[in-house]
C-alpha cells in the first residue's frame, strides 16, 4: 500500500510475538496479524488460481515438432504441484508475500515458440536449463547486484507500472476490454467489451465486483478484498443457474458434480535436459538465443515483482533493498527448475500476490495458506477453480490502484529520471509485459545521463543490462544475420 497506509495500519510500538510462529516469520514485527494473513494467503490463491485452467490450455493446445500434445490432466496436476510446494519453499525460505507459479508469457513461448522445433521432452529441458542458469546467476550475486544497482525512483517506477498492468490485466481478464479483430480494419486497438458496449451477466458480475471492492476498501473493511471475491463468486453461480448464459470464459461458476478428483503425475520427470541441442533441424545458435530470451524475460519479471510487491508491503528497507533478497532469487530460479522438470512450464514469481499484500499479507506466512490451497488443487480442482475470472478480476483493479499510489514519489522536474520512470511505467500496460516496460526505462535512463554527459553515474551493471536488453528488443534482426532465422 502507500506509506500513509502503511503508517495508520501498524501500531506505534511493535508488539511482542505471540509464539514461535510469530517469531519465525516476524508477523507481529512487521505490523501483520494472523488474520491478515491467513485472508492474504486466500486473496492470492483466489486471484491466481486461473492458472490451473490456463496452464494446460496453452501448454495442451500445444504440438512439439512431433505432433504430440500434453495430457491436461497431468497438466493440472503439475502445475498445482510446483505451485503448491514452490510457494510455501518461497514462504519458509524468503519470508515474503509472493507466491509462485507456471509464468504466464514463459508458457506461451514454450508452447508456440520453442515446442514446434523440438519434442516436448527438449523443450522443459530448456526451461530447466534456464533455471540452473538463472540460480547459477544468484550463486554469484549478479543477480542481486544488479537489483540493487538500479535507482531508487526506477524501482518506484517499476511498482507503479506493475499497478497498471495488473489493473489492465483485470479488465481484460474480464472481458470489461478486449482487443478490437484485425479485420475492423480501424486505428482503435481495444474497446469497451466485446463489441464497444457492456452486455451479459458476467460483466454485470465484474462491474459489481469492482464497485464493492473499491467501496469496502474505501470503508477500510478488513478482507475487503476476499470478501469481494466470495461475494461475487456467490453471486456468479446464482447467475449461472437462473439464466442462460452462452461463456463466463475459462471457469464456469457452476457447482461441480464431484468434489474429488484423483491427480495425474504422469508428467513429473519428463524432460531430456540437453536433448534441445541435438535435436534435427534446430541450430546450437537458435538454442542458444531460446535459452537467453528465456532467461532475460525471467530474470526482469522476477526482478518487478520481488521490487512492486516488496514495495507494496512497505518491506523494503531505507535503499530500497528487499529483505532475504538472496534467497527469494534462489528460490524463484529453483522454481524455474521445478517448472521444466514437471513439465509445466517455467514457474515464476506472480504479481497477482499483490492482492494478498492489499489484504495484509506481510510475510511468508500467508505463502502457507497460498500453497496450501494448491496442494489441495491437486485432490479438489473441480470445487476451487469454480471461482470465474469476472469474480477474480477486481481484486486486480483495486490492487492497481493501491500500487499506483506510489507515483507521488517520483521526482517528475527531473527528466533524467521522469522519462525513463515514464517509460518504465507506460510500456509494461502497453505491450503486456514487466520485462519490456522495464527495459525500455534501463536503456531510456542511460541513454539520458550519457546525454546530459553524467554517465559516471550509471552503476556499470546497469550499462551491462542496458546492453543485453538491447539485444533483446534486436533479438529478430540479430537472428538473422546470425542465420537462425
Amino acid at each position: 500500500m502507500s506509506e500513509p497506509q502503511q503508517v495508520t495500519d501498524r501500531p506505534p510500538t511493535t508488539p511482542p510475538p505471540a509464539n514461535s510462529v510469530d517469531r519465525f516469520f516476524r508477523i507481529s514485527e512487521r505490523g501483520s496479524t494472523f488474520g491478515r494473513e491467513i485472508r492474504g494467503g486466500f486473496a492470492t490463491f483466489f486471484t491466481m488460481a486461473y492458472i490451473l485452467v490456463l496452464n494446460p490450455i496453452i501448454l495442451g493446445s500445444a504440438k512439439d515438432k512431433f505432433g504430440h500434445q500434453l495430457d491436461a490432466v497431468q497438466l493440472t496436476t503439475a502445475t498445482a504441484l510446483v505451485a503448491a510446494v514452490m510457494t510455501m519453499i518461497m514462504g519458509v525460505g524468503g519470508n515474503l508475500p509472493l507466491a509462485l507459479a507456471a509464468g504466464l508469457g514463459l508458457n506461451a513461448v514454450v508452447a508456440f515458440q520453442i515446442a514446434p522445433l523440438m519434442s516436448w521432452d527438449d523443450a522443459m529441458g530448456l526451461i530447466v536449463l534456464e533455471g540452473l542458469l538463472i540460480c547459477v546467476l544468484v550463486v554469484t550475486g549478479l543477480r542481486e547486484a544488479v537489483m540493487h544497482a538500479i535507482p531508487q525512483p526506477l524501482k518506484q517506477a517499476i511498482s507503479v507500472g506493475i499497478g497498471l498492468f495488473i489493473a489492465f490485466i483485470g479488465f481484460v481478464d474480464a472481458g470489461f476490454v478486449s482487443r478490437i479483430p484485425d479485420a475492423a480494419n480501424t486505428t482503435v486497438p481495444v474497446q469497451l467489451g466485446g463489441t464497444g458496449t457492456l452486455t451479459g451477466w458476467p460483466m454485470l458480475v465484474f462491474c459489481l465486483g469492482v464497485l464493492l471492492t473499491i467501496g469496502l476498501l474505501a470503508r477500510k473493511v478488513k478482507g475487503a478484498i476476499l470478501i469481494s471475491i466470495v461475494t461475487m463468486t456467490a453471486l456468479a453461480i446464482a447467475i449461472n443457474s437462473l439464466a442462460d448464459i452462452k461463456s463466463w470464459g475459462l471457469t464456469t461458476p457452476s457447482w461441480p458434480d464431484q468434489l474429488v478428483d484423483a491427480p495425474d503425475f504422469g508428467l513429473i520427470g519428463d524432460f531430456d535436459l540437453f536433448g534441445a541441442f541435438s535435436a534435427p533441424g534446430v541450430g546450437v545458435i537458435t538454442v542458444v538465443l531460446l535459452i537467453f530470451t528465456l532467461i532475460l524475460s525471467d530474470f526482469f519479471d522476477t526482478m518487478g515483482t520481488v521490487v512492486g510487491i516488496s514495495a507494496e508491503a512497505g518491506l523494503l528497507d531505507e535503499e530500497g533493498k528487499v529483505p532475504n533478497l538472496g534467497r527469494v532469487l534462489l528460490i524463484d530460479g529453483a522454481a524455474a527448475v521445478a517448472g521444466g522438470a514437471a513439465s509445466a512450464s517455467s514457474a515464476t514469481s506472480y504479481i497477482e500476490s499483490a492482492a494478498g499484500v492489499g489484504e495484509g499479507s506481510r510475510t511468508g506466512f500467508s505463502n502457507l495458506v497460498t500453497g496450501g490451497l494448491f496442494g489441495l488443487a491437486l485432490f479438489l480442482t473441480p470445487l476451487l477453480t469454480i471461482v470465474p475470472l469476472q469474480a477474480a478480476a477486481p481484486a486486480l483493479v483495486a490492487v492497481g490502484f493501491l500500487m499506483m499510489t506510489q507515483v507521488k514519489h517520483i521526482d517528475w522536474d527531473r527528466y533524467d529520471i521522469a522519462i525513463p520512470a515514464f517509460l518504465t511505467i507506460a510500456v509494461m500496460p502497453f505491450t503486456y509485459s514487466i520485462t519490456n516496460g522495464i527495459g525500455a526505462g534501463f536503456l531510456a535512463y542511460v541513454v539520458i545521463k550519457t546525454v546530459l554527459g553524467k554517465a559516471k553515474e550509471v552503476h556499470w551493471l546497469l550499462w551491462g543490462t542496458s546492453v543485453l536488453f538491447l539485444v533483446y528488443f534486436a533479438i529478430d534482426p540479430i537472428e538473422q544475420l546470425l542465420g537462425a532465422k
